[in-house]
C-alpha cells in the first residue's frame, strides 16, 4: 500500500469511536475520489493488503470496497485490484468548495432568503431564565394526569380504525371548552388539530392568500404572522394601534387577509373593545376580507370576565380563529388548533393532509381525556390565580425601583411590557441584562417599521416569587449603572 497510496492519503481508522470500521474506511476512500486525490484510473492496493496495512479483517476492507463499487466510485473485476473509477471532472469538487457554496447560499429561493433576514422568532440559548415572555411553568403542570392520559392513549392505540386527521373525539372535547370560556360558534367538523398555532397562521396564508395580494398585521405585532405572510407571497403591511386595538381605519389599502389579537394584544396587552370588534367584522364583510384571530394565550384574564371571542359574533364566515395548548398547559405539549369557516372545511382538510401538518393520535386522543375529564378547565382556573399574583408582584417589584421604566399592569396573558424612557435602546438593554442572566425580548422589532416605543417585553407565567425578585434585582443594578 505504501507504494500504491503515498503521499495521497492517510487511512486513519479508530476503532473505539462508535463508527463501523467499514464506514470508516468507505467514508475516507470516498472523500479521496472525490475531491481528487485519488485518480481516475488509480489502482488500490488489494484488500489482503488493505486489511494488513490497517490491521482490520479482510472483510471489512471487502465490505467498504463492494460499498463504493455499488456507488460507482470504484470498478471491479474478479482477480484484479480495484480501479477508480472515471468520474466527470464537475463532481471532483474539493469538499471546502463545496462548504463555501453551501455557506454563499446559492440556490436558496427568494423565501428562505427571506427568512435568513428576519429577526423572527426571538430565541434563546440553554436553560429558561427570567423572563422569558410566553413560557408557561411546567412545575404546576399536572404531570401524573398527563401521563395517566397517554398511558391510556397508547394501550389503545392498535384497536384504532378511523384514521382521519382530527380525531373526532378531541375535535368535541376542544369545542365544548372553547363554547363555554371563549363564546366560540361553530360545529366540531371547524375544530381542525395542528402541530402548532404558528403552522396553523401559515396554512391559513396558503389557503387564503395569493401571491401580490395585500394581508394586514399589527404593529407592534406578532412576527410569526408576517413571516407566514410572505412566505405566502403576500404584500404585508403593519397598521398602527390605538387606545382600542387595530386602527384598520387608517389605511387606505384593500386587504385579503388581517391578523389580530385582540383579547391580549401581542404584545402591548390591549383589549380591543365590543365597539371596534363589530366595526372590523363589518369592515371584513364589506371587503371581502378574511380575519386570523390569534387567541394565543386569553385563557389566563385577571379583571372581571374574559371578552367573548371575536370568532363567536362573526356572522359573516370570515373569522379563522387559532389557539394552542403550548402556552395554557407547558411548552411541550405543542398542538395548536384552528376553528375554520364552515365554507373552508372541506378545502381545509385537503390543505392538512397535503401539507403534512397533522397531530399525533395518541397525543391526540390523550388530550381529548384531559380535557373531556375536566382537567383542562381545572389546570386553567388553577394557574389563573398563580399567574394573577405573580403579574401582581412583578408590577409591584418594578415599580418600587426608581428606573427609567413605566408600565402599566395588563388585565390578562403571560407577560407585561415595561417601557424604556429615552435615550435607552431596549436592544443595547437586552443584551446586557443577557450577559447578567436575565432573559427580555426589546419591543421595538415588534414594529413593522420604525419603532414609535423601546421597551422590554416580560414573561411573569413561568416565575415564582423568588425568582422574580432575583431577576428585577439585576434590572435594577443594570439600569443604575
Amino acid at each position: 500500500m505504501g507504494d500504491v497510496l503515498a503521499g495521497l492519503i492517510d487511512l486513519k481508522l479508530a476503532p473505539q469511536n462508535g463508527i463501523a470500521l467499514t464506514r470508516q474506511l468507505s467514508d475516507q476512500l470516498r472523500q479521496a475520489i472525490a475531491a481528487g486525490r485519488l485518480a481516475s484510473g488509480r489502482r488500490l492496493p488489494s484488500s489482503r493488503e488493505l486489511a494488513q496495512h490497517l490491521s482490520v479483517s479482510r472483510n471489512t476492507v471487502s465490505a467498504a470496497i463492494d460499498q463504493l463499487a455499488m456507488e460507482g466510485y470504484l470498478d471491479v473485476s474478479k482477480g484484479r485490484r480495484p480501479i477508480v473509477a472515471a468520474m466527470p471532472s464537475a463532481n471532483l469538487i474539493s469538499l471546502e468548495a463545496d462548504r463555501q457554496g453551501r455557506a454563499n447560499l446559492t440556490g436558496m429561493s427568494k423565501w428562505a432568503q427571506q427568512v435568513g433576514r428576519s429577526d423572527w422568532p426571538f430565541t434563546e440559548q440553554g436553560r429558561p431564565r427570567p423572563f422569558v415572555p410566553g413560557l408557561a411553568d411546567a412545575r404546576e403542570f399536572p404531570h401524573a394526569i398527563w401521563g395517566r392520559c397517554l398511558r391510556t392513549a397508547t394501550r389503545y392505540a392498535l384497536p384504532r380504525r378511523n384514521m382521519a386527521c382530527n380525531r373526532l373525539e378531541l375535535q368535541k372535547a376542544l369545542l365544548h371548552h372553547l363554547v363555554e370560556y371563549r363564546g366560540v360558534n361553530a360545529d366540531a367538523q371547524q375544530v381542525f388539530l395542528m402541530p402548532t398555532a404558528q403552522a396553523a397562521i401559515a396554512l391559513i396564508a396558503r389557503v387564503v392568500l395569493d401571491p401580490g395580494e395585500v394581508a394586514w398585521v399589527e404593529s407592534p405585532g406578532y412576527g410569526g404572522a408576517r413571516a407566514a405572510f410572505e412566505a405566502a407571497g403576500a404584500t404585508v403591511q403593519g397598521i398602527a394601534l390605538d387606545q382600542y386595538g387595530l386602527a384598520f381605519e387608517t389605511s387606505s389599502h384593500t386587504p385579503r387577509l388581517i391578523f389580530v389579537t385582540p383579547a391580549h394584544q401581542h404584545p402591548t396587552g390591549v383589549l380591543m373593545p365590543a365597539t371596534r370588534r363589530q366595526a372590523l367584522l363589518r369592515f371584513a364583510d364589506r371587503v371581502g376580507a378574511h380575519i386570523i384571530e390569534d387567541d394565543y394565550d386569553s385563557e389566563f384574564h385577571y379583571e372581571g370576565r374574559p371578552v367573548a371571542a371575536l370568532q363567536g359574533s362573526d356572522e359573516g364566515g370570515s373569522v379563522f380563529y387559532v389557539g394552542t395548548f403550548s402556552k395554557s398547559l407547558h411548552a411541550d405539549i405543542r398542538v395548536g388548533y384552528v376553528v375554520v369557516p364552515e365554507c373552508f372545511v372541506e378545502i381545509f382538510a385537503k390543505a392538512q393532509r397535503h401539507t403534512g401538518q397533522i397531530v399525533g393520535m395518541t397525543l391526540q386522543d390523550a388530550l381529548s381525556d384531559f380535557i373531556g375529564e375536566g382537567h383542562y378547565a381545572a389546570h386553567i382556573r388553577k394557574m389563573t390565580r398563580i399567574y394573577r399574583a405573580r403579574r401582581d408582584h412583578l408590577c409591584h417589584a418594578l415599580a418600587a425601583i426608581e428606573t427609567d421604566l413605566s408600565l402599566s399592569p395588563p388585565d390578562g396573558g403571560m407577560q407585561v411590557i415595561a417601557q424604556l424612557r429615552p435615550p435607552r435602546k431596549d436592544h443595547d438593554v437586552c443584551l446586557r441584562l443577557a450577559k447578567a442572566g436575565v432573559i427580555a425580548r426589546p419591543l421595538s422589532p415588534h414594529y413593522f417599521a420604525e419603532a414609535q416605543a423601546q421597551g422590554l417585553f416580560l414573561g411573569f407565567a413561568a416565575w415564582n416569587e423568588t425568582e422574580i425578585d432575583a431577576g428585577v434585582g439585576i434590572i435594577a443594578r443594570m439600569l443604575h449603572e
